[in-house]
């Protein structure tokens, strides 16, 4: 009874961590049946997450460094998204005021979204890393990655092998979270695959209802190939790999003031 009651509990503070997401997923699906005024849909659809971002840092469900963090990840995706959209890997067919090279702006909130969840279950499980590799392989191991999502349309596609040097790395690596007062713990390498997992889920809901299309959605909509499982897997461990690092740095002046005091009470 105790583990169906933490199966509960660990499910909530996941569905509140994905309250962005939800947002999201209920915006598309809302636009895509109801046409709305004034407006073109993706307009409509920036102007709607506007409004959920800033309502998530003025309720204070996000911190000010959490909306850093996000604001990166938008940029972040925004740029892959123009990139990919002109190489011709999916499109947005929809009209728009606010398209840049053909991709809408509320995109990057796609990709925002991924790191609002993580601060958000970061806070509320109270995660911790466990033999966290040094800095010095984790930053150009995430630029590798973020890099090949670019380089592999005009050169070798190294995602595997960057997927395995992944493992490498993070082989001892674990990461706590804490449900109803009991401290659980998970290889990092396995949270990365279950995330990918879901977010290719997402994906599938997300080119339902419109949000953009691969080309063998065109005519009619498929399920996306589960080979993009792989993508979004590194994908996911490129945003795992920036709000790690940047807690650790958070966390890192604050260890040192606690340490401090600490020996002036001695």
């Amino acid at each position: 009874m105790r583990s169906i009651m933490q199966l509960v509990r660990f499910g909530w503070e996941q569905a509140l961590s994905c309250i962005f997401p939800v947002v999201i997923f209920a915006s598309l699906a809302i636009t895509k049946i109801v046409e709305l005024p004034f407006l073109p849909r993706y307009d409509w659809l920036l102007l709607i997450f506007l409004l959920m971002q800033w309502w998530m840092v003025r309720s204070g469900l996000e911190t000010r460094d959490e909306l850093k963090v996000i604001t990166l990840f938008h940029l972040i995706g925004l740029a892959l998204e123009i990139f990919k959209v002109n190489m011709g890997s999916w499109t947005y067919p929809e009209e728009g005021y606010s398209k840049v090279f053909g991709v809408p702006l509320y995109s990057g909130f796609m990709y925002a979204s991924v790191a609002s969840y993580l601060c958000q279950a970061w806070r509320r499980l109270k995660v911790e890393l466990v033999d966290w590799p040094p800095f010095l392989l984790v930053v150009p191991l995430g630029a590798a990655i973020y890099l090949n999502f670019f380089t592999h349309h005009f050169w070798l596609d190294i995602r595997w092998w960057l997927s395995g040097l992944v493992m490498i790395v993070f082989w001892q690596s674990w990461v706590t979270y804490e449900v109803g007062g009991t401290k659980y713990r998970m290889p990092i390498a396995l949270s990365f695959i279950l995330i990918g997992f879901f977010i290719w889920i997402a994906e599938n809901i997300a080119t339902f209802f419109g949000a953009w299309q691969y080309p063998n959605q065109m005519e009619v909509w498929s399920l996306v190939h589960l080979g993009k499982v792989s993508s979004w897997l590194l994908l996911v461990i490129v945003s795992f790999l920036i709000v790690a690092t940047l807690k650790q740095v958070k966390a890192e002046p604050a260890a040192n003031v606690g340490g401090a005091q600490l020996i002036k009470s001695r």
